[in-house]
């Protein structure tokens, strides 16, 4: 072996600060390159400030929304009196501006759930008490005139009057573990309906709402737990332990919904007659300004009609006030969108055909439709009660961009984010200013505040760190692109090549996709990619000697109710079709080596992953599918007859699934999924594995102790996408 000269190493020592340096995949999956930004800001009721968690989690602070300077200090754990903590998680203002909820210790349930001890901290002394001495709390709520505190512990409610010594009362006692829940969701219309509170004062006070499900008749999933690491649970050393809830699987019974009030002064407790189905949904809960009047929205099973009724609490009557139905499915977020204020009601609709929004008076009378085109509302902030001005995002410019618009009750619609990308904002309370987030692909965000003109008053966040730290790494070239299928529909993708990219070579080709209903993954925007950060992962992958694709097939969001729906009653088909159309159109191109493209997904993109692999065109070479859905006959009721209807209903369409089609996987495949999955149940890929088996058909399998749908915890994410990424570089050789 020749000794390099001096001259030699010189050489190399530049080359490889020209070329940059290569990046490390545990760093990525730490979080290493991930982009600053403002979090957990709440706008305050002078709308001239907001609060937020200080970067340490030691303070409360209170900004200004002109500059976004700090002018006050609300809470500071080193200057506390009374009960002492380390750090804040979370906080809840009351109405009043004269206290606070102080949240600590806190402890994931599902997905948006958890428990936590929270104190009650009172600003002008400085004083922290416990919320509660009798166990963690969960979805603590003021009452509107800050002198109550509503929480839920082990599914029932309690109250706290703070003006009597903070006296503790329990206001259910019916509540129990997989039998009955007062004041928050169970596990499925948590999931899907992606809420975690389900309980309101009335205006005055004077009343407390709620919704009571019952899930006795709902049949329980069980899930053993293992002793494992990172956390360790001890309780299980000797022998497994078990988890055990209530999961309502496609076409079995839900857990029955009512609604409830409670007079404070008199204790007395009413139902109230909301006209609901015996199987249908209550989605959201919401007071008013006017004291009788509780706004509750219901779902039929079908999810294809949308209802608002207005409850009185103390003569527990309703009425219909508003009723939308859609053709196949009324959209999630037309529930968890819904705004209410002092005025109005503003409703996110799909009834034209484009997802829009529609003002109401209180009353129920539809005002105007608030804008109109052939392009889609992607975010609502609310309107104006002062000037009836609403503003929201939407994709006019096309679905890969979004933009922040003000629409005026004159019916002149402003844009307030003209840079192409993608852009959204959190308003304050009176609409003079925001907080203005944009990317694009290429830049990390940057964060601004700005007036309502969409005039830029300062910078918050430029992530020039981040910029600077990504300077010294060899980056791909990101970009968008459109291609036609053989059916003659357009997609949209994104693509990353490697930084040294030589067209006269052939590339292997790695393909990420989620393609769920109303997803999007291909946007103009900085977060895309199987791990975000940038797409960091796929550069990672670059590095490997991969081109990243990613296209977004039918169904997917951002392009109206037409090309989202036509997946309708058929998951999988028209998705899956798309996957391989992509695969094809890619394997024409010179550069890329159409014998060696590869597919994975998480989720739905693991399903998807799955029915692409066995679509019958052999086009992939290798496939990674995690925590996948196996057959839709598994999965929960509301996501999936939102889409699918029931077995009884639709056999046809659950019997196309990754398990009937396993006769046609073509490629090597490796199944990852978590053994204490409470969303897509490890059973999914037991199941599907035993299908393979049978079949005589070749796999790998790595099954994750005690995970949940995410697969995190200690080094689990970074040995997930280090056996994922050395598969797929072996199988692509």
């Amino acid at each position: 072996m020749r000794k390099l000269t001096t001259i030699g190493l010189l050489w190399l020592l530049v080359s490889s600060v020209c070329l940059g340096q290569n990046l490390d995949l545990k760093r990525i999956t730490q979080g290493a390159y991930r982009a600053e930004g403002i979090s957990g800001v709440v706008p305050a009721a002078d709308g001239e400030s907001y609060t937020k968690v200080s970067d340490d989690w030691k303070r409360v602070v209170r900004c200004s929304f002109k500059n976004g300077q700090e002018t006050e200090t609300l809470f500071d754990v080193s200057t506390i009196h009374g009960a002492k903590i380390d750090y804040v998680e979370g906080y809840i203002m009351s109405p009043d501006g004269k206290r606070m909820l102080i949240q600590t210790n806190s402890e994931p349930i599902y997905r948006h759930s958890f428990t936590a001890e929270y104190y009650i901290y009172t600003i002008a002394n400085k004083k922290l008490v416990p919320l509660s001495k009798n166990g963690a709390q969960q979805t603590p709520l003021f009452s509107p005139d800050g002198t109550m505190i509503a929480f839920v512990r082990q599914n029932n409610i309690f109250l706290v009057k703070l003006l009597y010594d903070n006296a503790e009362s329990q206001v259910t006692k019916d509540g129990k573990s997989n039998e009955v829940i007062n004041g928050i969701p169970d596990w499925v219309n948590e999931e899907e309906f992606g809420n975690d509170r389900a309980m309101v004062f009335s205006a005055d006070s004077k009343q407390l709402v709620w919704v009571r499900y019952d899930e006795t008749d709902v049949k329980e999933y069980a899930m053993p737990m293992y002793k494992g690491l990172a956390p360790e649970m001890e309780k299980n050393t000797d022998y497994p332990g078990e988890y055990t809830y209530k999961y309502p699987v496609a076409g079995a019974e839900n857990a029955r919904c009512s609604v409830w009030s409670f007079d404070i002064a008199s204790r007395q407790t009413r139902q109230l007659q909301v006209p609901l189905d015996a199987d249908g949904y209550i989605s959201r809960i919401f007071t008013t300004k006017e004291v009788q009047k509780i706004l509750v929205l219901t779902l039929n099973r079908h999810q294809d009609c949308l209802r608002v009724y207005q409850t009185n609490p103390l003569s527990t009557v309703s009425q219909l006030l508003i009723e939308d139905k859609t053709p196949k499915y009324v959209k999630e977020e037309s529930s968890s969108s819904f705004k209410v204020t002092d005025k109005y009601m503003l409703l996110p609709s799909e009834r034209d055909g484009w997802m829009h929004l529609y003002l109401y008076n209180l009353n129920g009378q539809l005002l105007r439709q608030v804008e109109q085109g052939n392009y889609e509302v992607s975010d609502i902030y609310g309107v104006d009660d002062a000037t009836g001005d609403v503003y929201y995002a939407s994709h006019e410019q096309g679905a890969t961009d979004q933009r922040v618009y003000v629409a005026h009750a004159n019916g002149k619609r402003e844009c307030l984010t003209t840079e192409a990308g993608w852009s959204s904002a959190v308003f304050s309370s009176n609409y003079k200013y925001f907080i203005h987030t944009w990317s694009n692909l290429n830049t990390p965000p940057v964060v601004r505040l700005c007036n309502n003109s969409g005039k830029a008053l300062a910078t918050l966040k430029d992530n020039q760190k981040l910029k600077e730290k990504l300077a010294n790494v060899q980056l791909g070239k990101r970009e968008l692109f459109t291609f036609t299928t053989s059916e003659g529909i357009q997609l949209n993708g994104w693509m990353i090549k490697p930084a040294d990219f030589d067209a006269s070579k052939r590339y292997p080709v790695l393909m990420y996709q989620y393609s769920g209903p109303g997803s999007q993954q291909v946007k103009d925007a900085w977060n895309i990619g199987m791990n975000n950060q940038g797409a960091i992962l796929e550069q990672y992958l670059c590095q490997q000697g991969f081109i990243c694709v990613c296209v977004d097939g039918r169904g997917t969001g951002g392009r109206g109710a037409d090309f989202e729906k036509c997946t309708y009653l058929r998951l999988g088909d028209l998705e899956s079709k798309d996957q391989v159309e992509a695969a094809l159109w890619l394997g024409k191109q010179s550069y890329v080596d159409k014998d060696r493209i590869a597919i994975w997904g998480w989720s739905y993109g693991g399903f998807n992953t799955l029915m692409s692999m066995s679509e019958g065109r052999p086009v992939f070479r290798a496939g990674v599918a995690i925590a996948p859905v196996t057959s839709w006959r598994f999965y929960d009721t509301i996501y999936t007859e939102r889409f699918m209807r029931t077995p009884k209903e639709n056999p046809t369409g659950y019997d196309d699934c990754p398990i009937s089609r396993v006769e046609k996987l073509h490629g090597a495949l490796l199944l990852c999924h978590g053994s204490a999955d409470d969303n897509v149940h490890l059973r999914n890929t037991a199941e599907y594995t035993e299908a393979l088996v049978q079949a005589d058909k070749d796999f790998r399998q790595l099954v994750y102790t005690n995970r949940n749908h995410s697969i995190f915890g200690g080094n689990t994410r970074n040995h997930l996408f280090r056996q994922c990424i050395h598969f797929l570089k072996e199988e692509m050789k």
